[in-house]
């Protein structure tokens, strides 16, 4: 047994014994002293739960301890959210804007890039006022050369530990929360960037774009035949190298400037030879920037699935590239020297994180840069474009091949950017503009404002905390009643109080009153008995109440509570005695008629009709308790569920005794009594009670009726044994030959009859034929001869002359519908006609038709066959794939907005049927082609079971020339709409 419940029975034993008259004020007082045993034993190491003298673990342990300043306040250093000394300024992740932040620290980082920036023309001279700038005006950046202006003299000489790029990634209009490819993103500002500073007078600001990144090559083509050579120049700002296969950097450069031969489909067209000649093509590099970006392309299309994916294999690069022998002019200066690796962890083209290895200019010292995050690399850190992969399956981490001095290796690096190695040192002296230097002072000036506001807001909370801590250890020494004076207070607000988390709030009792407006013994298990001395100080501190002493013990409800419990101990016993009495054998006319089901369960009635009273009992001005509450309510509304109270299981719908004998049994004169006790309003039924005679009626009318219903059916079934088991029905397609006249009747009639021949007890039986259904409004036959033999022939059933007869007896029929065939021809009949009684209505026979098509076009779900076209002939897979799609909206689905990227049809699964991209798929039903991929498949005329034709687009056979033609020709989808297309 559980140590509450012996605490709550020894509580309550003397209940037994005395009378709820007979309960004192020193009874009371017992019951609860027996609950504060334990702790008056100091045997308590924990809060003994429903232990009102218990005042251990409820939150004093945080004040008696040791004074520990930082559980006062949970307000951060705001010192560590300072630059640290030498170190470089990080910036905040909005999102999924890490692909942003690792180009701004690379670009950053490349003095002349700043230095050129930093003399673009500002409209700030709009923002300043005299010498200095609006203080109470904050500084908005118009142009993009501004907010990189800003964003760089704040990572140059900001003193905040990272700073915030909302303002940037705002006025490029960058989905913050869409993790986008950084290669695209690398691209299209460039492009931006370039496009901006060329409208600047200066050339060292409109050309600094060209000058560190740009570069040019020429697409060679030379013929075979003649030996001409054709030049196509072109400008680049960085080198797209496939890694695919290969394991060096220099492989890949490699690749890039292969020879390639033009051949059979692919010759070229000679100008000078005027005819198609085999030719050879190839890169020629003319020009190389200060800065050489290489993307390597990681990120390649999967034809098969229709998404990129991510090529995790590892590559080596060294930190010096001399790019001298892949140049077509020799003698320059061609050596370079690694300064960025951009790196991105994750297994997947669509997620992941990115970061970047940047080299200082100055320092010659390597730092990661990971968001708001700064860290130098040096020792065993030194290890660049190394990053832990993001969930990735340890199955597919392959070895990391060994590297020499000087040379890496990455799995996970998609950029690498050289410097051109030259004998000068780096400009170290980039000064930051006045105007932004003034703009930076004064965000600087705002931070240390702040860290001065959150430093005293520190002091205060731990002030305040060990002013708190005063008062709890002085207090909490008081707590303890004692044999003084004492009084109850809610256990909830006293952890309340020593939760330094919260505010204290005034003391609320009233969740502990009962209906008298007194403590009610139920809730001692959430007080804490306190002395009066502590009671008084905090009511004087913190108000709040009814304050309850010890005259506040309620005597209504502990002596209802005894009588609850002595009625529960009586209900013990009796249950034994009337259990004994039901084994008697009933002695003449002085038995009872009880329920079979009341009797099994009237304990458990009587229990809850007792848990109901005492649940009364803890009402409180109408209110209640929040957990007693919901266990009446649970009671009740099993109540309403089950309608069932004692002995109201053998009443009928008459509220006389049923008639059914085996749901009641008789019990003896004294065991009835017993029941009697527990439930006074129970319905009583002696022996000689008569059964409902409405009731007897009824059933004697029920068996009656269900004799006539077998009658009828039965005749039925004789009089029309054709049409009940559907043998040698007449045939509108194949006519017989020994009648001309058929009848129709509607095929609902047929089932709704042969439902109540075949059960004729539970069924109503049919009294009419219902032929209107099959008649328009104006009286016309709404099917065609054809129709019937086809489509419509499931709404029809036809009937033999002498079977219609024979209909017209037993039903009453509303219409009649005949089809007469006729014969046409002089001598030899050539024609043979076919006239319908009524005639046919031709406009309502068309608009039917029209609702047919319009039910046929609106759909949920439907089975849709897709055939494979292979050389102008159908081909279909030993399993034919079957489409359960979704077209048309119903009236119902209309208002609901489908989810984000779906799309209607879904050609997706096509793609996995028959391994067809999408784009590659050329589908047509009827001859007509099917290309909206918006349009829904009812608008496209696509109806159940129908049949779609696929005709596949040869593959490209060189996938990677495909991957270079998608990253050229078609940029990111999700740029659309943001400032960096808008150029």
């Amino acid at each position: 047994m559980a140590p509450r419940l012996q605490l709550e029975k020894a509580a309550w034993r003397w209940a037994e014994t005395v009378r709820p008259e007979e309960v004192s004020q020193e009874h009371i007082e017992t019951a609860y002293r027996i609950w504060l045993e334990p702790c008056i034993r100091g045997v308590c190491r924990r809060n003994c739960k429903g232990n009102p003298n218990c005042l251990v673990g409820i939150g004093e342990h945080i004040w008696l301890g040791e004074i520990d300043e930082n559980s006062f306040h949970n307000i951060d250093d705001p010192n560590c959210e300072r630059r640290k000394k030498n170190s470089f300024v990080g910036l905040t992740n909005l999102g999924a804007t890490c692909y942003v932040n690792t180009f701004l620290q690379v670009w950053f980082l490349n003095l002349e890039l700043r230095q050129a920036l930093y003399l673009c023309p500002s409209t700030c001279s709009d923002y300043m006022l005299g010498d200095g700038i609006q203080e109470e005006k904050d500084y908005e950046p118009q142009t993009i050369c501004e907010h990189l202006q800003y964003l760089f003299a704040l990572l140059q000489n900001s003193n905040r530990r990272y700073i915030d790029p909302s303002g940037f990634v705002k006025a490029l209009g960058l989905d913050t929360g869409q993790q986008q490819d950084a290669q695209e993103f690398s691209k299209l500002f460039m492009s931006l960037l370039e496009d901006t500073l060329s409208k600047q007078k200066n050339p060292d600001v409109r050309n600094i774009v060209q000058q560190q990144f740009c570069g040019e090559y020429a697409y060679v083509t030379v013929c075979n035949q003649c030996g001409r050579e054709s030049k196509l120049l072109s400008k680049f700002y960085e080198l797209e190298l496939n890694i695919q296969g290969h394991k060096q950097l220099t492989d890949c450069i490699s690749e890039f400037l292969k020879e390639e031969k033009l051949e059979g489909d692919n010759r070229y067209f000679c100008e000078n030879c005027q005819s198609k000649q085999n030719a050879t093509r190839k890169i020629r590099l003319l020009s190389l920037p200060c800065t050489l970006n290489l993307q390597l392309m990681r990120f390649v299309f999967d034809r098969q699935t229709g998404h990129k994916k991510k090529l995790n294999t590892y590559i080596g690069f060294s930190e010096i590239l001399d790019m001298e022998p892949y140049v077509e002019h020799k003698g320059g200066s061609y050596v370079y020297e690694l300064s960025a690796v951009l790196i991105h962890r994750g297994v997947s083209a669509y997620s992941g994180h990115y970061i970047a290895h940047v080299k200082d200019p100055q320092s010659g010292e390597w730092y990661k840069f990971n968001d708001e995050d700064i860290e130098k690399m040096e020792g065993k850190k030194l290890q660049l474009g190394i990053e832990e992969d993001l969930a990735e399956p340890s199955k597919s981490q392959t070895r990391k091949p060994k590297c020499g001095k000087g040379t890496h290796c990455s799995r996970n690096a998609y950029m690498l950017v050289y410097r051109l190695q030259t004998q000068e040192k780096p400009n170290t002296t980039v000064q930051v503009p006045a105007f932004l230097q003034e703009l930076v002072d004064r965000d600087n000036s705002k931070f240390e404002e702040w860290c001065i506001e959150m430093a005293e807001m520190r002091k205060q909370s731990v002030d305040k905390g060990k002013a708190k801590h005063e008062e709890v250890k002085e207090l909490y020494q008081r707590l303890p009643a004692g044999a003084e004076p004492y009084e109850f207070v809610s256990l909830e607000w006293l952890q309340k109080w020593l939760d330094e988390s919260t505010p204290t709030k005034p003391i609320d009792n009233h969740a502990c009153l009962c209906s008298h407006d007194k403590l009610h013994p139920d809730k001692i298990s959430i007080m804490k008995r306190i002395s009066e001395y502590a009671a008084d100080i905090f009511y004087s501190r913190y108000g709040g109440g009814p304050r309850l002493t010890v005259k506040a013990l309620c005597k209504e409800c502990v002596v209802e509570r005894c009588r609850i419990l002595r009625l529960k101990n009586q209900l013990n016993e009796d249950y034994k005695t009337v259990n004994n009495l039901l084994k008697a054998a009933v002695k003449g006319n002085d038995g009872f008629w009880v329920g079979k089901s009341s009797l099994r369960s009237w304990r458990q009635l009587a229990l809850e009709q007792l848990d109901e009273q005492d649940g009364d009992a803890e009402q409180s001005n109408g209110k209640m308790n929040g957990s007693t509450l919901n266990k009446d309510e649970s009671k009740e509304e099993r109540k309403e569920e089950e309608e069932l109270n004692f002995n109201e299981d053998i009443l009928c719908p008459h509220g006389e005794l049923c008639i059914s004998e085996n749901e009641r049994r008789l019990v003896s004169k004294e065991a009835w009594s017993k029941l009697q006790q527990y439930f006074p309003k129970a319905p009583e039924f002696p022996s000689y009670k008569e059964c409902c005679s409405q009731c007897k009626i009824l059933e004697r009318e029920g068996e009656e009726n269900e004799a006539l219903h077998k009658m009828i059916a039965n005749e039925q079934k004789t009089s029309l044994p054709n049409l009940f088991q559907d043998k040698n029905r007449p045939c509108l397609s194949n006519w017989p030959e020994d009648t001309d006249v058929l009848y129709i009747v509607s095929q609902f009639f047929v089932e709704e009859w042969r439902k109540f021949v075949r059960k004729p007890t539970r069924c109503s039986p049919v009294s009419s034929v219902g032929n209107s259904a099959l008649l328009c409004p104006h009286g016309g036959l709404m099917f065609t001869f054809a129709s019937m033999t086809k489509e419509d022939s499931k709404l029809i059933a036809l009937l033999w002359p002498s079977e219609w007869q024979m209909i017209q007896k037993l039903f009453v029929v509303d219409h009649v519908i005949k089809i007469t065939r006729i014969e046409v021809g002089d001598v030899n009949p050539s024609e043979t006609q076919y006239i319908s009684e009524p005639k046919l209505c031709p406009e309502c026979r068309e608009g039917l038709l029209c609702q047919q098509q319009r039910d046929l076009r609106e759909y949920t779900q439907a089975t849709i066959y897709v055939h494979k076209v292979v050389d102008n002939k159908k081909v279909m897979k030993d399993s034919a794939p079957e489409l359960n799609v979704s077209s048309s909206e119903t009236e119902e689905d209309k208002e609901e907005a489908k989810p984000d990227g779906e799309k209607d049809p879904d050609f997706n699964q096509i793609m996995h049927a028959f391994s067809v991209a999408p784009f590659d798929q050329n589908l047509s039903i009827d001859g007509k082609i099917l290309s909206d991929d918006c349009a829904t498949l009812g608008t496209l005329g696509v109806i159940p079971e129908s049949v779609i034709l696929l005709k596949a687009d040869e593959p490209i056979a060189d996938y990677a020339a495909m991957d270079d033609v998608m990253q050229v020709c078609m940029p990111e989808e999700g740029f659309k709409g943001t400032g960096l297309l808008g150029h």
